[in-house]
């Protein structure tokens, strides 16, 4: 959609549609060169004026392409018409294409079938032809003259169109699907055009043997036809579909295809020399048959194989492209298409996409579940879709069997595997989320080969950096394949193990590589958590060790109520003592402090502090006394018990020669400093920091922070914006989302004294948003008063316009606030 043109000024109901291209368009750049600029000025001019006069609404345009919607279709065809005189004299010849339908309206625009049909009409037509859908020509006048130009069919694939033509002009045939067995398809192809236009793409320019893998049901045929359809009438003998999924012997292969596009027995001899080519659909269960293709390939120059197959046929010259599930826009498009189809009107909304999301944008498993919308609300189907496999049946029964039900589909890969990837495959479902390599090898005894032939039938998928990721729906049915009782409890212990290891070397290395570790540990989240589940109801006392381990992750993350709950169900049901709930405690006390209640945090510190001094670990309790001094100013406002606190871990950092613990304890003393005002030793101290960091981001991030602050109580706004742009800097790699939002306030208070108080408060709104999503609401007395002093004023300026400023920041997603903060004027 253009700049200036919201959904809100779309046509709605039914709507006529009006596409437009140059034809030639590369021949005329090449004969006028720097003049083409000047002719197509003139030209969308002209198209331009015409379509304002007859109400049209310019959606888009590309290039020299127009998108137009109208509210009447005899305005479009009016429009059209006006347009075309007005070219007449000019040496700029548009094919204009005109459908009528009920898109679905957006936020991005339009979407459906019908935008998609009125695109394929105008590619259709010739420079000077204005070409009509029927639908568009029922609602015209009689008088109207047009000419029938029979049923035709289009590159979507869809079933024929019968088109017409505006006027009596003589043209050459349209451009419609021609020297093709393509078949006709009940639906268009939702979204793909990225993945579309690199497949054409590849195959025009030099790539003969293209094989397009992916999970089952990700929409590899699908995509494949249209590909197909695509290259129609560019390859002089013709396009060819080649189905096998009913195949079973891979010798028959080249009969199949002789079979296919009415060569003799020579399959080869008649290939040889023609320019076509073949698309050989559902070949994963035929792989014996690779070096057939190959030797076609070697023997027959001109011709371009394209296959889709669950796995790769590992031959010479072969371009492998996997295609990956929808991503969430185009999946909930689909799911709202299909829906219609068996008579629910939906729009897309959040439960459609919590739909998609679970179904892993799987176009197959979203096609069956908007099936069940016949019956259930969408509501209701989110409720059933824990167990998805269950409900995904009842495709449609022209399918082939293994695509009528997921759990065909998925079968139908699972039983390609041999026993031993099949093994590996069934305990690979013990993950939650995504794995390392060393995880697999280590819980389930994979090996390298067999982990590959997961990968090469789609049922596992490699994301990068040595890491794997099974879906969802294929986990489910995985789970099913697992051994009985005692090998999945046995799957479950490595599980817990591995991951308890991993969260206690993260908690060793929690200051050092607090960045590093911090990430792998998001990475590994769902895996914890699983890990932490099944140690909960096995062992609480291991729970309590692997819960304690995390408690600084969850702290700095963010994750602040699913931490404070699951370290007070750990604390709750285990009764060991010593070190295990010492470091619990310690955890849950700044995370019940930071979800509000600070005198339940400080009791928990209290005690936790209690602990450490009876067992003597002088490490930990200076660790407890810095986290407390934390709680004192941030959440209980005690700023003079916070700096005791503070120097208390300072004195007992020097006395262990801790030099990084000391600078963390220096940390939070120059934090109480800054907030009492003091900034003639805050500001030193704050240098100080930065010369001791070295390299350290979180110290870093403090220092700069403090000589932020110290500019901005002193008025300095220039210097403190810039002092916290490097401070947010240092933040964002950290992970921690609490101190990265107060950098964000703290560039939003700068902003309004530097005179920008729209963005001021779009930053300050984005804060209120991120903290009221992560359950918490921090209130310190100097930046409260800070933040009165430079927002108020700001708020004051913008007037009546200040609410919608500071809604547009709470809208805004906050890593684009971040993005917003650090832009310099």
């Amino acid at each position: 959609m253009i700049a200036g043109v919201s959904s809100r000024e779309l046509p709605t109901g039914t709507v006529t549609f009006l596409f437009t291209d140059v034809e030639g368009s590369t021949r005329l750049l090449r004969k006028h060169g720097a003049d083409y600029v000047d002719l197509l000025a003139e030209y969308r001019r002209a198209l331009r004026d015409a379509f304002a006069r007859h109400a049209g609404v310019e959606v888009d345009t590309q290039g020299d392409a127009f998108f137009i919607a109208f509210p009447r279709a005899a305005d479009a065809v009016a429009a059209a018409t006006e347009a075309c005189h007005a070219l007449e004299a000019g040496q700029v010849r548009v094919r204009m294409g005109i459908h009528t339908g009920e898109p679905i309206v957006t936020d991005e625009g339009y979407v459906g079938i019908d935008v998609h049909r009125a695109a394929r009409i105008a590619a259709s037509a010739h420079g000077g032809q204005i070409v009509l859908s029927e639908t568009t020509r029922r609602l015209l006048e009689d008088d109207v003259a047009v000419r029938e130009l029979g049923e035709h069919r289009l590159k979507d694939l869809v079933g024929a169109e019968r088109l017409f033509q505006l006027g009596e002009g003589a043209f050459p045939p349209l451009r419609t699907l021609d020297a093709t067995n393509l078949p006709v398809v009940s639906i268009p192809l939702v979204g793909r055009e990225h993945e579309l236009g690199e497949l054409v793409a590849m195959l025009s320019n030099g790539t003969r043997l293209l094989t397009l893998t992916g999970t089952g049901g990700t929409g590899k045929t699908r995509l494949a036809l249209q590909v197909a359809a695509e290259l129609v009438g560019t390859l002089h003998d013709g396009v060819f579909w080649v189905p096998l999924v009913g195949l079973t012997d891979p010798a028959l292969v080249d009969s199949e295809v002789a079979q296919a596009i009415g060569a003799p027995d020579d399959l080869t001899g008649f290939l040889r020399g023609r320019e076509l080519l073949l698309l050989l659909d559902n070949f994963e269960h035929l792989l014996d048959a690779a070096p057939s293709v190959s030797a076609v390939l070697g023997a027959c120059p001109r011709v371009r194989v394209l296959v889709t197959s669950r796995a790769p046929l590992h031959v010479s010259g072969e371009q492998e492209y996997r295609l990956e599930p929808l991503p969430t826009d185009d999946a909930s498009t689909l799911f709202v298409q299909r829906a219609r189809g068996v008579g629910r009107v939906l729009e897309p909304d959040t439960t459609i996409e919590a739909i998609c999301a679970r179904l892993d944008g799987l176009p197959l498993a979203i096609e069956l579940a908007a099936a069940r919308t016949k019956l259930l609300a969408p509501e209701r189907l989110l409720e059933r879709l824990d167990t998805s496999l269950p409900i995904l049946t009842g495709g449609a029964r022209d399918a082939h069997a293994r695509q009528r039900t997921l759990r065909a589909t998925i079968e139908w890969s699972y039983d390609l595997l041999d026993p031993a990837a099949q093994e590996l495959f069934a305990r690979l479902s013990v993950f939650s989320g995504t794995f390392p390599l060393e995880a697999a090898e280590q819980v389930c005894d994979a090996e390298l080969d067999c982990l590959a032939t997961l990968v090469d039938y789609s049922l596992v998928k490699p994301i990068g950096d040595d890491r794997f990721l099974m879906l969802e729906t294929i986990g489910e049915y995985a789970r099913e394949r697992l051994g009985g009782a005692e090998e999945a409890v046995g799957l479950r212990a490595r599980h817990s193990g591995y991951f308890a290891a991993l969260a206690e070397e993260a908690y060793e290395h929690r200051f050092a590589d607090e960045a590093e570790w911090s990430a792998r540990l998001e990475l590994d989240h769902d895996d914890l958590r699983a890990a932490l589940d099944w140690l909960q109801a096995d062992d609480v006392d291991r729970a309590l060790e692997l819960a304690g381990a995390l408690g600084w992750f969850w702290l700095a993350h963010g994750h602040l109520v699913e931490g404070r709950g699951r370290l007070v169900d750990a604390l709750t049901a285990s009764t060991a003592s010593g070190r295990s709930r010492a470091r619990a405690l310690t955890s849950s006390g700044a995370l019940v402090a930071r979800c509000g209640s600070a005198d339940g945090g400080r009791a928990q510190l209290d005690d936790a502090i209690g602990l450490w001094r009876e067992l003597g670990d002088r490490d930990e309790l200076a660790s407890a006394l810095d986290t407390l001094g934390w709680l004192l100013v941030y959440d209980a406002g005690d700023d003079h018990a916070s700096l005791s606190t503070f120097e208390q871990c300072l004195e007992l950092r020097r006395a262990l020669e801790d030099r990084d613990g000391e600078i963390r304890a220096l940390v939070g003393v120059a934090q109480v400093l800054v907030a009492l005002g003091e900034t003639d030793r805050a500001e030193p101290m704050s240098h100080e920091l930065l010369e001791m960091a070295d390299g350290d981001r979180r110290t870093e991030h403090f220092a700069y922070h403090f000589l932020a602050d110290c500019a901005l109580i002193r008025g300095k706004t220039q210097e403190a914006e810039r002092r916290y742009r490097q401070s947010l800097e240092a933040a964002v790699p950290l992970g921690d989302l609490i101190e990265t939002s107060f950098e964000v306030q703290g560039v939003a208070m700068a902003a309004a004294g530097n005179g920008d108080p729209e963005r001021a408060l779009r930053l300050a709104g984005s804060v209120e948003a991120l903290w009221q999503s992560l359950g918490t609401w921090i209130s310190v007395a100097f930046w409260d008063r800070l933040l009165e002093r430079y927002l108020g004023p700001a708020r004051e300026q913008l007037g009546a316009d200040a609410d919608a400023a500071w809604a547009e920041g709470r809208a805004l997603a906050f890593d684009d606030a971040v993005a917003l903060a650090l832009e310099t004027a």
